[in-house]
């Protein structure tokens, strides 16, 4: 009987990646990767017929994004996805990519990198072995979960493209809640928490740190966020202390319940270096309130580690 564990990896398809605007450098430097990897990695299978194509000189699909003077767009993919293993980066966040409309020009919002992104799998026409989406921050996630009477953003945008359009697998880093999973149970949903790089960039970076609980406690800016603390804490042995968010609930500035005060919920943190920990930093305004409460507690060093940086209103 043959042995079918020299079988394991072959790949699905030849592999394509395709970079939607405003992603080409990171697509760049993994394609750079691949092809190194690929030619230094050792298989007595690399030259029969499963393998064909395994190495190549690029892995990129030459894909085009025009637009009309109205504003609307196409896709257009320049050379052939038949029976490929597809990989289509997008990073709806990028505000600095900007297009022509109506004589002048326009930075595209989340929902036009979204709908890109539907653009190309449209072009793909079906044609791809499989189809997997790199997201590194979730479109949407934010609008994770429904209060009242609301859109459901998120989930939405995962079945649609999961049941609609035959995405396999999405890929995203440290989504705001991984739960929105739960509205695609038998599609992929990859996760990948940034804990290491975090660890490891603090390690480099800050020679003098004693990472115990004597002189280091990590802290959750919310109650929201405490998942990723407790696995951080864990990880490096630490105590965990909290705030939680006192919000106004009679008054309702652009969607949202005003922060009335920050209150921390721990033990003694007098001395100790702190780490505060969240997925993301959008005014900062939160990040500088929670500082100076703790810098009140009389907090040593603060770090901020979050997986995205965004200050949408600017440093």
């Amino acid at each position: 009987m043959p042995d079918y564990q020299d079988f394991t990896t072959i790949p699905v398809g030849q592999l394509g990646i395709i970079a939607l605007p405003g992603c080409e450098e990171p697509a760049q430097k993994i394609d750079n990767y691949l092809i190194k990897w690929r030619k230094e990695r050792e298989s007595e299978h690399k030259l029969t017929l499963p393998f064909a194509g395994y190495e190549r000189d690029s892995y990129l699909i030459k894909a085009s994004f025009p637009r009309f003077g109205t504003g609307e767009g196409k896709c257009v993919i320049n050379q052939t996805v038949r029976g490929y293993d597809v990989f289509i980066l997008c990073d709806p966040f990028n505000y600095s990519v900007e297009y022509k409309m109506y004589g002048r020009y326009v930075p595209m919002s989340p929902d036009e990198h979204y709908a890109n992104l539907k653009r190309a799998i449209s072009a793909i026409a079906g044609k791809a072995r499989r189809i997997n989406v790199i997201m590194p921050m979730l479109y949407e996630g934010r609008q994770h979960r429904r209060s009242s009477r609301e859109s459901l953003d998120c989930a939405d945008m995962l079945r649609e493209l999961c049941i609609n359009y035959g995405v396999e697998n999405i890929i995203t880093f440290d989504a705001h809640d991984p739960r929105v999973h739960n509205a695609i149970p038998q599609s992929g949903f990859e996760n990948v928490q940034p804990v290491y790089q975090m660890i490891k960039a603090m390690c480099k970076n800050i020679p003098d740190l004693n990472i115990d609980k004597d002189h280091m406690m990590v802290i959750s800016p919310d109650e929201g966020g405490m998942g990723r603390c407790i696995y951080f804490a864990n990880v490096l042995g630490l105590e965990l202390g909290m705030f939680y968010k006192r919000r106004d609930y009679s008054v309702i500035i652009d969607g949202r319940n005003p922060i009335v005060a920050h209150e921390f919920l721990g033990t003694n943190i007098e001395g100790k270096d702190v780490i505060i920990i969240d997925d993301m930093i959008s005014s900062g305004d939160s990040m500088i309130e929670v500082a100076t409460k703790l810098k009140e507690l009389k907090a040593n060093r603060i770090f901020i580690c979050s997986s995205f940086g965004l200050f949408c209103n600017g440093l």
